[in-house]
């Protein structure tokens, strides 16, 4: 199965490009300069190079939060969209952010296990309490890679890596960051997974092997990407790409922000910390308020999943 979404991976590829070549020569010109622009107000609006990109972010950038156009889903939920151009093959992607107060919207992990051990995992599974639910974390052949607790019982011990940052949440929706391999005690923590690479390691710092190409991560690929991240005033962001050269059908193309982009869209944002999650093919998200459910699939099933639900208290009101 998993050489048969590969397979699908490719496809899909292979269409991106074939997207890309047949662009004017003008606009493939335009938008090789290693720069990034959302569309706003009828016009793109460049808000950041590779050759001046900072190796810190201070506060969110003004030129994507007047693009946002925020949409209530519930108490401690909602979530906008814009579109962004970037560089050959991808040139244009749709960025889809979902904003979360963990603590009125409760997180927990759900980490399925099939009959044959392999992952099982899709957005379909999603419970029909859930407000919020997407792929959590990489994994490593058929398990999440890296430390995981579920329901304040740890799963799996500790991954090691210097991009690798650890995600807690103890029952009052405190989120607790920890980055560079290292994990916090388990005293209070109910939820918590580890993912790769680090984006921003606190205070929003970029971390240098995102600014350099001897930290053997690398700088050009693009692909589909999740990632999550943290604002300085506790809020949650689930950060979603998809290929948007093409019109939604092709959505799934995985082609998009290469990592040191994804870094810029969470400092962009506002976020202080952020990791990456399992993007590709992987990558899937959705979202549920009372009148509708958007849904972003994925081609892959994945072991782990991230689900949120409205708090106690917080269901009790609506």
């Amino acid at each position: 199965m998993r050489r048969r979404f590969d397979l699908i991976g490719f496809v899909l590829v292979v269409a991106g490009l074939a997207v890309a070549l047949f662009r004017p020569a003008e606009a493939r010109a335009a938008e090789a300069s290693g720069e990034l622009a959302v569309w706003h107000s009828g016009a793109w609006r460049t808000w950041w190079r590779a050759e001046s990109a900072p190796s810190r972010w201070n506060a969110a950038d003004a030129r994507w939060m007047a693009a946002l156009r925020w949409q209530p889903l519930a108490p401690g939920l909602e979530w906008a969209s814009v579109r962004m151009r970037c560089g050959a093959p991808a040139w244009r992607a749709r960025i889809v952010v979902a904003r979360v107060d963990p603590r009125r919207i409760r997180l927990s992990l759900a980490m399925p296990r099939s009959a044959d051990a392999k992952p099982s995992w899709t957005i379909d599974r999603a419970p029909e309490d859930a407000l919020l639910a997407l792929n959590a974390g990489q994994f490593d052949g058929v398990m999440p890679w890296g430390w995981v607790v579920v329901d304040g019982v740890q799963q799996l011990s500790p991954g090691h890596g210097p991009l690798a940052s650890a995600v807690s949440i103890d029952g009052s929706g405190h989120v607790r960051w920890t980055h560079g391999g290292a994990v916090p005690g388990m005293p209070g923590v109910v939820t918590a997974f580890q993912s790769y690479p680090t984006l921003l390691a606190g205070d929003g710092i970029v971390p240098a092997p995102l600014r350099s190409s001897v930290g053997g991560v690398s700088l050009t690929h693009r692909d589909a990407r999740l990632a999550l991240g943290q604002t300085r005033d506790g809020m949650l962001l689930f950060v979603m790409t998809r290929f948007d050269a093409a019109g939604e059908m092709a959505g799934n193309v995985p082609l998009g922000p290469t990592t040191p982009e994804m870094a810029a869209i969470l400092g962009a944002l506002g976020a202080c910390d952020a990791v990456m999650l399992d993007g590709g093919i992987s990558a899937q998200m959705l979202l549920r308020d009372p009148e509708r459910v958007l849904r972003w699939a994925g081609l892959r099933k994945v072991p782990l999943a991230l689900i949120g639900r409205a708090c106690e208290e917080t269901a009790a009101a609506r």
